[in-house]
């Protein structure tokens, strides 16, 4: 079992930057794709970001150059840093992980809100 515990959401003007913390605990390993989704009310969840085999990295169109991920195995955390926020990336964001099972592992959402 793998429980995930995200930090660091909360309200910035836009043009500013915050930094979210997704603690990974249980049956993980440095391999384990992890990553960051996001779900504004009324859309899909959407994929942000995700570092994949602990080295490659993905982002959306719509946050590259803005927003930077990146892991610590030694603290089994991965980290999002999000500048210059719009007010479209208002969301809960979510952190996600699979395993080499392809077992799908979620945290419980922290709200990011962006104000104009």
């Amino acid at each position: 079992q793998v429980q995930l515990v995200e930090s660091g959401g909360g309200l910035v003007q836009a043009g500013g930057s915050l930094r979210l913390s997704c603690a990974a605990s249980g049956s993980t390993r440095s391999g384990d794709r992890m990553g960051w989704y996001r779900q504004a009310p009324g859309n899909q969840r959407e994929l942000v970001a995700e570092i994949i085999n602990g080295r490659s990295t993905n982002y959306a169109d719509s946050v590259k150059g803005r927003f930077t991920i990146s892991r610590d195995n030694n603290k089994n955390t991965v980290y999002l840093q999000m500048n210059s926020l719009k007010p479209e990336d208002t969301a809960v964001y979510y952190c996600h992980l699979l395993d080499s099972r392809y077992m799908n592992y979620w945290g419980q959402g922290t709200q990011v809100t962006v104000s104009s």
